[in-house]
């Protein structure tokens, strides 16, 4: 058996440096063998271990022989290649993983708010085409209601009295409805509705406000507003349509000590969320 501790591969040409033990991450796979003077289509030359293959997709193939998860660039489209490698190098568990496309694969995910404003009240429903953004937005935006006198409703500062939050509407797990501004209740009071998005921690009650808050969050959140269009009909409805790159959440491997397993990788398959 090698005793070596370190270990230089060079793969068509590109170099890796490298730990004995990441390559004996799946005892069973060639590179595994490889260290034992197993398999002769790697060539021990000065010291280095060459195989004619391909350097660039099996750069992919260390970060998951040194993390146990596969995570891709966006603009990734060889999967059939790297599935090939994957499977050259007796890695099928890594090769099983590659086979799932649609759970590495980005994709385009889209938004619209819609906007208008009725007298004093300002009214918006956001729709989207995933359900986690809308619950995480949802999460980032509270309506607070109060009362005040007719005489201080358009004032830029809350009222004293204690802001009673309020839960959004949310008609289905794609979508979201609230509103602010003022709305008359008896004699000269006004119930008012402000709205607050996280991390930004002003109470708004003017719509347009409430509006450019709002677009600004989603722009810092990714989101690229592709289209501005205005739906005719009693009320103006202003829409604002948003799309996003949605990146796909990592598959990973866990790891699972049974006796005599030495703390191998199964092919126990979870999910890892990898950013926005």
């Amino acid at each position: 058996m090698s005793n070596r501790e370190v270990v230089v591969l060079s793969v068509g040409g590109v170099r890796f440096v490298t730990k004995a033990s990441t390559l004996q991450q799946f005892p069973e796979s060639r590179l595994a063998r490889m260290l034992n003077d197993g398999d002769q289509e790697f060539k021990l030359v000065n010291g280095e271990f060459f195989v004619d293959r391909d350097g660039t997709l099996f750069s992919y193939i260390m970060d998951f022989l040194r993390t146990l998860q596969v995570s891709l660039p966006t603009d990734f489209s060889d999967y059939q290649r790297l599935q090939r490698e994957a499977e050259f190098y007796g890695l099928y568990t890594l090769a099983d993983l590659l086979s799932q496309e649609h759970l590495l694969k980005p994709s385009l995910e889209i938004l619209e708010v819609r906007f208008s404003l009725q007298e004093m009240q300002a009214f918006f429903r956001i729709f989207g085409s995933c359900s986690a953004t809308v619950a995480t937005l949802a999460e980032q935006i509270t309506v607070f209601m109060g009362q005040q006198s007719g005489r201080s409703w358009n004032s830029p500062f809350p009222s004293q009295k204690p802001l009673v939050p309020l839960p959004l509407e949310r008609p289905s797990h794609h979508d979201m409805v609230f509103q602010c501004g003022t709305d008359y209740s008896a004699g000269d009071q006004f119930v008012a509705r402000y709205v607050s998005i996280k991390p930004d921690n002003r109470k708004l009650i003017n719509g347009t406000n409430v509006l450019g808050l709002l677009l600004d969050t989603l722009l810092r959140d990714g989101f690229h507003l592709i289209s501005t269009r205005t739906v005719s009909g009693e009320d103006k409805v202003e829409c604002f349509s948003f799309e996003r790159v949605k990146r796909p959440a990592g598959l990973a491997l866990a790891l699972k000590n049974t006796p005599g397993s030495s703390g191998v990788p199964q092919a126990k398959r979870s999910q890892v969320q990898k950013g926005k």
